[in-house]
């Protein structure tokens, strides 16, 4: 393809790109096809010949379109969102076009430099106070993981990282993590990357307000100090993935530093409401905090990946990652940061671009007024929900999510009505109206309802509502 044909293919693929972004309602919000359906499209081997675009771009519209979920369907209320917007898909653009990897100042000194300045302007935005340094992650998963691995060298004297795990057997020690039983799946599977063993995840009761309970968490610790075993990392959650439950931080951060124990936030969903002054009270006990991270891309409207972690102590995160191999050198040397040393991975994208698109092009005050409103819509469904006699309010609603079952009066055995809200998600979500996800709470099955795409109205939310009021009289 020469730039001509380039050029000429891009014009029609953006025009494709921005009928879409207009017209993506049209479309079933849950890709509506069955295992295995687009796979019997794709032939089995690669063509020995070049095909024109104009057959591979038909060929995605026909092929590939079917089987995708349209995660910025305005409908869309599963999960938490992993937003875009025209900005951020416009500095997406450039950033693949550019294709830097930006590894190293010195790769692309813009892109370090901007990150640099991108992470305080969110910092500030949060409230996060001074003394917090930034980088991105590509997620919420790996910005906890490099929490882990500098716990775990900070308790070993950074000898774990130079002489392996068995440094811990070798002198009898055991090193202990601490989360909410709320907290989500990828804290489990961090301990276990780390090398810090399933076994040594203590899943700490929530309480009633789905929050992590402080005092069985201090009766852990001392648990475990008598038992020889060193607590290195409290993980606390602002915003659990399925109910909304929010640690409060001050109690943590008390017992972490009676220990000496690490303290990580994982607020990936919840953080971004922090550009909200009214929001500010999820953050008080933030003096304790060593690292914490949230996600843009969940909500603020910045494409998929970009993950905020910051860190009081820089120097011990890239004391624990850094590698220095002469092919990395750079004259520059320690008056600038290479953000290479402080994640897993080497390469890296020019992922602080979009934030810069994003926070111009909409200026904190609408992005403010957005999350603003879908907290609201939320807040008045939930209160539509209790207050219908055909469904029960299975959780409170928390920021912009709550849960919910169907309930019809006279209805009571617990397992039937697993059973019938089961079929109720099914039907919605077979419907390609809306797209929902189930849920347990304290046992019960319930449907999980996240209020968040970038371009949801109230009339949505409302919308949704009448479907699922239909949907479950008709069953």
């Amino acid at each position: 393809m020469d730039n001509e044909d380039f050029r000429r293919h891009a014009h029609i693929l953006v025009d494709w790109m921005a009928d879409y972004m207009e017209s993506v309602e049209d479309y079933p919000v849950r890709a509506q096809v069955e295992p295995g359906e687009i796979a019997a499209r794709l032939p089995e081997g690669p063509p020995e010949e070049g095909e024109s675009m104009e057959r591979i771009f038909a060929d995605f519209r026909r092929d590939v379109l079917p089987g995708m979920t349209h995660w910025q369907h305005p409908s869309f209320f599963a999960y938490f969102p992993a937003n875009s917007s025209p900005p951020s898909v416009l500095a997406e653009m450039l950033t693949a076009t550019l294709a830097a990897q930006c590894m190293l100042w010195q790769t692309s000194p813009a892109a370090t430099e901007m990150e640099t300045r991108m992470m305080d302007w969110l910092r500030r935005m949060i409230g996060l106070p001074e003394g917090f340094h930034g980088a991105i992650q590509d997620s919420a998963s790996s910005a906890t993981l490099c929490a882990l691995l500098t716990a775990r060298e900070r308790e070993t004297g950074w000898a774990a990282a130079e002489q392996g795990l068995g440094v811990l057997g070798g002198t009898g020690r055991q090193l202990a993590v601490y989360a909410s039983a709320e907290a989500h799946s990828s804290v489990e599977k961090d301990v276990m990357v780390a090398g810090l063993g399933r076994e040594n995840l203590r899943k700490i009761p929530a309480g009633d307000d789905f929050a992590l309970r402080p005092e069985i968490l201090a009766e852990a610790v001392e648990a475990d100090l008598d038992r020889g075993i060193t607590p290195a990392c409290v993980i606390a959650t602002l915003g659990t993935t399925g109910t909304g439950g929010f640690d409060r931080l001050g109690p943590l951060g008390e017992i972490c530093r009676a220990h000496g124990i690490w303290l990580h936030v994982d607020a990936a969903w919840a953080g971004s409401a922090l550009i909200l002054p009214e929001q500010r009270w999820m953050i008080e006990g933030i003096e304790a905090v060593d690292s914490f991270v949230f996600n843009p891309h969940k909500w603020l409207f910045t494409n998929f990946d970009c993950s905020a972690y910051f860190v009081r102590d820089p120097e011990a995160l890239t004391r624990t990652l850094a590698i220095n191999p002469a092919y990395l050198a750079s004259r520059e040397g320690g008056r600038v940061i290479d953000y290479r040393d402080w994640g897993v991975p080497l390469g890296r994208r020019f992922r602080a671009l979009k934030l810069w698109f994003v926070i111009r092009s909409y200026g904190t005050e609408e992005l403010r007024r957005r999350l603003a409103s879908h907290i609201a819509w939320a807040q008045e469904l939930a209160g539509q929900v209790a207050a219908d006699p055909a469904f029960d309010l299975v959780t409170p609603v928390s920021l912009a999510l709550f849960n919910f079952r169907h309930h019809p009066p006279g209805l009571d055995d617990e397992a039937e009505l697993d059973r019938l809200n089961e079929r109720l998600l099914e039907a919605l979500n077979d419907s390609g109206r809306l797209y929902l996800t189930q849920n347990r709470v304290r046992g019960r099955y319930a449907i999980r309802f996240s209020v968040g795409q970038t371009n949801t109205t109230r009339d949505h939310v409302q919308g949704a509502w009448e479907t699922i009021k239909e949907t479950a009289a008709s069953l």
